[in-house]
């Protein structure tokens, strides 16, 4: 796999007839979780997917996951992104959301990374939406 600026992936997708078009998996890369989230068909709209614990003894347990994800959802690519403010001081939409419900910490915990991934890749594709809109070749 290389890297590809997100721009140039974007329209290489969007040359690909639909059915041959992959999709994308955005990765919230926390320091215990890495939340997942795919786009649909047509990189239009992310869904939240699952999240992987993350530990130096499960590394080859993760390749293996990522490998069958590329395979069984026909990924073309992964938005990588990260928390942007591990100090923030008031609650997220999500935190909010699932407060009445008195979840399980660990269970709350892991829908925050699935959204958080939905977040990141929601963004990119809101992003060069915009710009492929605004700006068609």
């Amino acid at each position: 796999m290389k890297y590809v600026k997100p721009v140039n992936l974007f329209h290489d997708l969007l040359k690909m007839k639909a059915t041959e078009r992959g999709r994308l998996l955005g990765l919230d890369v926390g320091d215990k979780y890495v939340g997942l989230a795919v786009s649909d068909l047509h990189n239009k709209i992310a869904s939240p997917l699952s999240v992987l614990l993350r530990k130096k003894s499960n590394i080859d347990l993760m390749a293996t996951d990522f490998q069958s994800l590329i395979s069984d959802l026909s990924l073309a690519g992964f938005i990588v992104g990260y928390p942007f403010n591990r100090q923030r001081s008031s609650p997220t939409n999500v935190e909010l959301l699932l407060k009445p419900l008195n979840l399980h910490p660990v269970q709350s915990k892991t829908i925050l990374d699935k959204f958080a991934a939905v977040g990141i890749l929601q963004g990119y594709l809101d992003h060069v939406n915009r710009i492929l809109k605004s700006n068609p070749k």
